[in-house]
């Protein structure tokens, strides 16, 4: 049914009726985001004391999993939370802080080999239980099961989205 006109003579187009499956995908998706934006807002707040960014502080999380062995540049991007198309930058910042180091391969010198020192260890750690205990207060009210049922049903979405 048209709406009533907004200016004398012209009639406004009609309100796009949406159905019940497509209102809840995006109530879905709303609240998807609105639950990321401060989880990330909280983890931000933590992450400031230290001097990190959340992208540094996923560079070294990502580093400390990797071991001794570390990782080319390009494992770390493609293991980031969220997509950085300068990782180069990222790891910059981080090496001139000493948590970090990077050295060509001797087999292969387009390799960069990038490692965690042992300052970016100890940072980390100092951060271990701050993020821990913000964790708990974030996600605390979920059992473990429903955790892991969180974490499927979101990675099913991201694997869908792109």
């Amino acid at each position: 049914m048209p709406r009533k006109p907004d200016t004398p003579g012209r009639v406004a187009p009609p309100v796009h009726a949406r159905s019940v499956r497509t209102q809840a995908q995006f109530e879905a998706f709303s609240a998807v985001l609105a639950a990321a934006g401060q989880l990330e807002r909280e983890l931000v707040e933590v992450l400031k004391r230290a001097g990190l960014s959340l992208a540094q502080y996923n560079v070294l999380r990502i580093l400390r999993g990797a071991g001794a062995a570390g990782l080319a540049c390009g494992q770390v991007g493609g293991r980031l939370i969220r997509h950085d198309p300068d990782v180069t930058r990222l790891t910059d910042r981080l090496e001139k802080r000493g948590l970090l180091e990077r050295s060509r391969e001797a087999a292969d010198r387009r390799i960069v080999r990038t490692r965690i020192t042992a300052a970016g260890l100890a940072l980390l750690a100092d951060l271990d239980d701050p993020i821990d205990r913000l964790h708990e207060r974030q996600m605390g009210h979920m059992s473990e099961q429903r955790l892991a049922s969180l974490k499927k049903l979101l990675e099913d979405t991201r694997a869908r989205a792109g």
